[in-house]
């Protein structure tokens, strides 16, 4: 008996890893054609492919974007035929315990370089969508202070008005 348990626990543990497997290659599929998308410069599918409430941060502290505005901002560059080219280096996905929440971060080959984008996903109607993206430009340590230098006239206005 202890060894049919036995058995029926590691056929459990291993049904438990592939599905945990077969989830995050359907993530990674979603999300890399979301980012092909915008190397197409596929306006319908990139944006299909959000949530209607959902937020784009970018890399510059003025964009935070609901889906309107980022698609507003984003159009020019779609309409030229070149948007953005993002290339998963590396990601990591993570699930909740129902699976109808995904979270997720990425180091991404850019034409800024490295960059690194997070985000939500969520299901709705039993399609995967982008709730939440966050895009942010990495930045060595030892050239914080140099980029600090850079950016603080632009952001400096910036705080003033927050206040």
């Amino acid at each position: 008996m202890k060894v049919y348990y036995l058995f029926f626990l590691v056929l459990m543990s291993c049904a438990s890893t592939q599905n945990t497997s077969d989830k995050k290659a359907e993530i990674t599929f979603f999300l890399d054609n979301w980012h092909k998308a915008a190397a197409e410069a596929n306006y319908e599918n990139y944006f299909n492919a959000m949530s209607d409430e959902s937020i784009f941060i970018g890399t510059d502290a003025t964009e935070n974007w609901n889906k309107t505005a980022f698609q507003a901002f984003a159009k020019p560059y779609f309409d030229k035929g070149k948007a953005w080219n993002f290339k998963a280096i590396e990601r990591n996905i993570y699930f909740s315990e129902d699976g109808k929440l995904v979270w997720f971060d990425e180091l991404l080959n850019t034409q800024m370089k490295i960059c690194r984008g997070s985000g939500v996903l969520v299901q709705e109607n039993g399609q995967w969508k982008i709730k939440h993206y966050v895009l942010s430009m990495t930045v060595p340590n030892e050239n914080t202070n140099d980029v600090v230098k850079i950016k603080a006239p632009i952001e400096d206005k910036i705080l003033f008005e927050k206040k």
